[in-house]
């Protein structure tokens, strides 16, 4: 499987930055999710960046986790994904690309859009155009 291609992860001093370009106001808890989550390429749930933070000793809601998640995503500065029924997941990488998710421990694994290859899309209806296209390939283990 081929790497994706991302930009480097951010650190600390560059998150003001991102977070400005984005058109998104800079405060201290902003500043310490967008450092955890953009820190690294990876897919995180709230909840696991919520505990992350209580670890570090940030008192931060799960509230408050979540508005600035679907803030940062509305925004286009992290991906939300919809794998399953039981929780989000947010995407540090939001260059096009699709998923792998592991039904049995629910890792979620980048795979580049070379790596896969569509014959024919149904007739898009008239007025409209494609805005993205999601894919997530479902793993479990053999029987």
């Amino acid at each position: 499987m081929k790497a994706i291609s991302q930009e480097s992860a951010v650190t600390f001093g560059d998150i003001p930055a991102r977070l400005q370009a984005c058109g998104i106001r800079v405060t201290a808890q902003r500043m310490q999710i967008a450092e955890l989550l953009l820190g690294a390429p990876q897919h995180l749930s709230a909840e696991q960046i919520t505990e992350a933070l209580q670890g570090r000793g940030v008192e931060v809601s799960k509230a408050t986790v979540y508005n600035t998640l679907n803030l940062f995503a509305a925004r286009g500065l992290i991906r939300q994904l919809a794998v399953d029924d039981t929780r989000s997941w947010f995407d540090s990488n939001v260059q096009p690309h699709y998923h792998f998710h592991d039904e049995a421990t629910g890792a979620l694994t980048d795979v580049a859009l070379p790596e896969v290859e569509f014959s024919r899309l149904p007739r898009i209806p008239e007025g409209m155009e494609v805005a993205s296209l999601d894919l997530v390939i479902r793993l479990r283990p053999k029987s």
